[in-house]
């Protein structure tokens, strides 16, 4: 693991660590230690339930304060010292935030101190989900959760994988390093809602309809045989996972993979490019925002086999015509009106280069680089790396984003698209 540095955004940062009742407590010692090794002021304020997992004590060694664990203290009540704190506090990060502190918190509920400080303060607001799968996925959380964005609340997570009841899916907090690296990303990585060039309601997605592409293409050689790629489709469901809890209306478009739908997701199978092609064209005439994440196929057959293709003592090697496929993401960029255009390009060398020309030669608005030759990264692995390309006027910006969970890559590329398209919107369908 890499030496975590102070980075300009954490450096003396005040910020107010709440810890709820959910197993994940036991992280949050951890990410108090990160945030202070990262030059944060840290205070913690623990729910009563959070204190049969993880002790007030353990968590004052590790910050160096008080740890405060009730509303109605007398001593510290006797200079309202729960508004004192709400005052002190930049950042509130809410971690874990189990499906019970959410569902308070999306109704105004101010029934103890952690509330009651998430209410009185003016700091920007963070939580890391953290529940059972089941409860993660029920109508009620996930309309809490688009609540809490229309608040202001910004969420990291939840992770998929394996939970501590045994079952597997989405609801696992995020790990402390992902969440410090989330929180040590500069300004205009991660846009805040107060920002006067971005619009109020940019980490609100629900009025949006957003189609992706997700996935390999498999195109036939004859009926046992086809040409395809190494493509998981875990990042496109990622970004669908994601752009679905900030409340969009999200198509998604998949060739073969073996992932389970993301709850509120629309999905549409297909094999072939032709078949994505028609697919993203239909869905793109009524989409706001299409993200091209398939890893589709540049050839397919010339003429498919009727039958399987034998092999035989007489010809050592087998001679194939390749044709181009569709380019996907440059079709629906060229189409007028059109919705905003998200691609991607998964290269193995001179990355920025070769994403910045195709992000001018297909017409697209940003452009997702990432380099697949990196163990552990990229085709197949749950983590990624990435660089961001985006054109602004003339000119084209950037942002790297460090490997990480690609659940957690995909919150963070749903800020930036959603930073354009606030931007971009009254121009968006011209």
């Amino acid at each position: 693991m890499s030496q975590l540095n102070p980075m300009p955004t954490l450096f003396g940062k005040r910020v107010l660590l709440g810890v709820s009742a959910g197993i994940a407590a036991y992280k949050s010692a951890h990410l108090a230690r990160l945030l202070k090794k990262a030059s944060c002021e840290v205070r913690v304020v623990m729910t009563e339930g959070a204190q049969a997992f993880i002790t007030p004590l353990t968590l004052q060694a590790l910050t160096g304060e008080a740890v405060r664990t009730s509303l109605l203290d007398p001593e510290a009540e006797a200079g309202m010292g729960h508004i004192e704190l709400a005052r002190w506090a930049e950042l509130i990060l809410v971690a874990p935030a189990t499906a019970d502190v959410m569902a308070r918190l999306a109704h105004g509920h101010a029934d103890d101190l952690l509330t009651t400080l998430c209410l009185a303060s003016d700091a920007d607001c963070i939580m890391a989900p953290a529940m059972n799968q089941a409860m993660w996925a029920h109508p009620a959380t996930q309309a809490n959760v688009a609540t809490l964005h229309r608040l202001g609340w910004r969420l990291l997570g939840p992770d998929g994988g394996e939970q501590a009841c045994g079952d597997v899916g989405p609801g696992r907090m995020r790990e402390p390093e992902a969440l410090v690296a989330e929180l040590s990303m500069a300004p205009q990585d991660a846009p805040s809602s107060t920002a006067p060039d971005v619009a109020p309601t940019v980490r609100d997605a629900e009025a949006l309809r957003v189609t992706i592409t997700a996935g390999p293409t498999h195109e036939a050689l004859d009926p046992v045989r086809y040409l395809s790629n190494h493509s998981s489709g875990k990042m496109g469901y990622a970004l669908a996972e994601a752009w679905a809890r900030r409340g969009a209306q999200v198509h998604l478009i998949s060739g073969p993979v073996s992932l389970a739908t993301p709850s509120g997701v629309e999905r549409v199978d297909v094999t072939s490019a032709s078949e994505m092609l028609a697919a993203a064209e239909h869905a793109a005439a009524e989409s706001d925002i299409f993200i091209g994440c398939a890893a589709v196929a540049d050839y397919r057959a010339e003429h498919i086999a009727e039958h399987k293709l034998k092999k035989t003592d007489a010809h050592e090697t087998l001679t194939l015509t390749l044709v181009k496929n569709p380019d996907i993401v440059a079709e629906i960029a060229a189409r007028s009106p059109r919705p905003l255009v998200i691609g991607f390009a998964a290269e193995t060398q001179n990355v920025e280069r070769y994403a910045r020309d195709k992000l001018t030669r297909k017409g697209m608005d940003m452009i997702v680089a990432n380099d697949v030759s990196q163990a552990g990264l990229g085709f197949g692995a749950d983590d990624n790396a990435a660089l961001l390309l985006w054109r602004d006027g003339d000119d084209t910006d950037s942002q790297a984003l460090p490997p990480q969970p690609k659940t957690t890559l995909a919150d963070a590329i749903v800020d930036r698209v959603l930073t354009l398209y606030a931007h971009r919107a009254p121009m968006a369908h011209d």
